[in-house]
């Protein structure tokens, strides 16, 4: 987990470099094309590819639908925020999972739980400036509707992981993302400049890795204790930060992202002892 959390800053820095030049949907589409040929190579390894048709494909496009949203909110949001900001704010999306299972998966969730998201919410409010000066700015207001799109795929893959193989639900994703997301910037395309081409070797590379590192971590390791290690990313975030662009969080901003992290351990571990008592 920690090496995925390394490899998807890594990622989210390129993005953040991309979107400087590029329109936010352009980094979109460039995210999903530099990664699928690699995903392809993965696929045809593994041997996965046969009944890759063989999905839920209602399910498949609204993922990608969410995916698309969830990438191009967030790298609108990187145009104005640091990374160690960016996933202050994002880091809410557990709290939100926890949340959206009630109505979808109609998974119980005690009064505990439902303190821990309000106060994750709380947390949310204090990153994004509560004296007024920044309060609900855009780009932040971008990455907290990144982190609903991603908790939303987060449960259409719960969902889909009963029917679906995780090759086809990696495949597809990208795939149509890809599709989607070039359809939608080919107007507004920006042509790729020579001087970006490392960029995006990066991003590939990133992107890939920390997907093969996560699906590793959470195949091999209980989830109570693999994903208090995605808040690793504020460290990544602060520290890559002040390398390229010489800033540093303020108070406000740790003070969130604690709160934040707080409420998200909580949750994890509580759905833990909820998972042992019900499967001793």
């Amino acid at each position: 987990m920690l090496t995925a959390v390394a490899m998807f800053s890594f990622m989210d820095t390129a993005m953040k470099l991309l979107s400087a030049h590029y329109p936010a949907m352009q980094v979109t589409a460039l995210r999903a094309l530099s990664s699928l040929p690699l995903l392809c190579g993965y696929i045809v390894y593994r041997g996965a590819f046969r009944g890759i048709f063989q999905v839920r494909w209602s399910m498949q496009i609204f993922r990608a639908v969410l995916g698309i949203a969830m990438l191009t909110t967030f790298a609108f949001g990187l145009k104005s925020l640091s990374l160690a900001e960016a996933y202050s704010i994002f880091f809410i999306a557990p709290s939100l999972i926890t949340a959206l299972s009630v109505f979808v998966l109609k998974e119980k969730v005690g009064p505990g739980q439902w303190v821990a998201i309000v106060v994750g919410l709380i947390g949310v409010l204090v990153v994004l400036r509560p004296e007024g000066t920044g309060f609900l700015t855009i780009g932040g207001l971008a990455v907290l509707a990144a982190a609903a799109c991603y908790a939303m795929s987060a449960i259409a893959a719960r969902v889909l992981a009963r029917s679906d193989s995780t090759e086809s639900m990696m495949f597809w994703l990208l795939t149509m993302m890809a599709a989607g997301a070039v359809a939608l910037s080919y107007r507004d395309w920006v042509p790729v400049r020579a001087e970006d081409s490392w960029v995006l070797v990066a991003l590939a590379l990133s992107g890939f890795f920390g997907q093969l590192a996560i699906t590793k971590a959470f195949s091999t390791g209980k989830a109570s204790v693999v994903a208090p290690f995605e808040y690793s990313a504020l460290a990544w975030g602060v520290a890559i930060d002040w390398l390229l662009w010489q800033t540093l969080p303020d108070g406000y901003t740790l003070l969130g992202a604690g709160i934040i992290i707080a409420s998200g351990i909580y949750l994890v571990r509580r759905e833990a002892v909820h998972a042992e008592a019900e499967h001793p």
